[in-house]
């Protein structure tokens, strides 16, 4: 029976890729109702993807095709969001040279990336800066504001030069008219949702500082863009809130952040989850991880169902094959565990509206490649994976 569903569904995207695209359905603004996105007034659920590099690559005249073709590709696999960098802060190429100071080519890449995922009906959700070193992140503010990260690393958070620089930047971000489509981009459908940061995290344990910062940014951007989804940016730790449920995180770590808190400022429309078992439980054999990852996914479907009341999106998953021993069925099998959990979910009419997966990679790419890469077309049993969880989530309350 399994080599018969295989059969059908190479079939099946044989013919869905060779089909003329119909986006009508994706030209609205994405909105929530409850624990329910909604998409020109029906539940949307999406499945998804990464790709971090679009704004750079398209950047480059000669390589925004490359672009075009991931776009392309994508969306003939049922995916129908994209998360990537709406920053680069100073260094090499930046969008951001310094507080106030743009990169006009780097900004007419971003532009590329909205109008090319309109065309192809992907929604997009824009990361406003980075937790990390890479692309600048808060180093480079704290730096900016002449702070070095050994002794004020909490100061992106706390120091009011820091957060005006922030601040800027997002308004910035909102209010830019893409030079392609003529539209501002918080006028623009084709952008689902704004985060925050990429994976904030914090010194301050008690969970206080960012709590603050939250709440202080998800007003600000409101302020400006009231139509547009807005998330947090978070992997999914759970805080001092919710004592009993620290022992969930992997080795019962805590980062400062608070999954069940800071979701529930009332600005912060949906959740974020991230999920690395083999990165966080490097020592555990694939059985445990896969034991812990099922875990990690039901307990914040059923937290974002049930206390924080609104959808959930696993923003960022996945394994790499840079391990020893990695077999392809590996990571075919935390794919697998992944889109299981989110589907039963949205069968149900639950808060889990879909996965984004790390990180999608396309020709002519190759330097890019992480271990946690997928290049659809050279991934046969994922693709299928990624392909059929698109089209069964399609097909959800039709």
């Amino acid at each position: 029976m399994k080599n018969y569903k295989i059969i059908f569904l190479i079939f099946l995207l044989t013919i869905l890729r060779k089909a003329p695209l119909n986006k009508g359905d994706e030209d609205g603004f994405i909105s929530k109702n409850g624990v329910n996105f909604i998409l020109n007034g029906e539940i949307f659920y999406g499945n998804g993807f990464n790709a971090y590099w679009l704004m750079c690559e398209a950047s480059n005249p000669y390589s925004r095709q490359k672009v075009s073709s991931a776009l392309q590709e994508a969306s003939s696999y049922g995916l129908t969001i994209a998360r990537t960098w709406a920053f680069n802060d100073g260094g090499y190429n930046p969008l951001q040279y310094f507080p106030g100071s743009y990169n006009e080519q780097m900004f007419q890449g971003l532009d590329f990336v909205i109008s090319e995922a309109n065309k192809y009906g992907i929604k997009l959700i824009l990361s406003l800066v980075n937790s990390w070193d890479d692309y600048g992140g808060r180093k480079q503010y704290l730096a900016w504001a002449n702070l070095t990260t050994t002794d004020h690393e909490d100061d992106f958070y706390i120091n009011p030069t820091v957060k005006d620089f922030y601040k800027r930047h997002v308004k910035t971000v909102l209010t830019r008219v893409n030079s392609i489509t003529k539209v501002a981009y918080k006028d623009d459908p084709t952008i689902m949702a704004w985060e925050l940061m990429n994976e904030p995290r914090c010194k301050d344990l008690s969970g206080k500082t960012l709590q603050s910062w939250i709440g202080e940014m998800a007003w600000y951007v409101k302020s400006i863009d009231s139509t547009h989804l807005l998330e947090i940016g978070l992997e999914g730790f759970y805080g001092v809130s919710t004592p009993e449920k620290i022992q969930i995180n992997p080795s019962s770590c805590q980062y400062g952040t608070d999954f069940i808190e800071n979701n529930q400022i009332s600005g912060i429309d949906f959740a974020t989850v991230h999920s690395y078992p083999d990165n966080w439980l490097k020592n555990s054999s694939n059985d445990a991880q896969l034991t812990f990852l099922e875990q990690w996914v039901n307990q914040h479907i059923q937290d974002a169902q049930n206390i924080i009341q609104k959808p959930v999106l696993f923003t960022e998953f996945g394994k790499s094959y840079n391990v020893s021993g990695y077999k392809p069925i590996d990571r075919d099998w935390v794919y697998g565990v992944v889109y299981e959990e989110i589907f039963n979910s949205a069968s149900n009419g639950g808060a889990a509206a879909g996965g984004l997966f790390w990180q999608l990679l396309g020709d002519g790419l190759d330097g890019l490649r992480d271990g946690y890469d997928v290049v659809l077309n050279d991934s046969d049993s994922l693709a299928l994976i990624i392909f059929e969880e698109s089209y069964k989530l399609s097909k959800v309350g039709k």
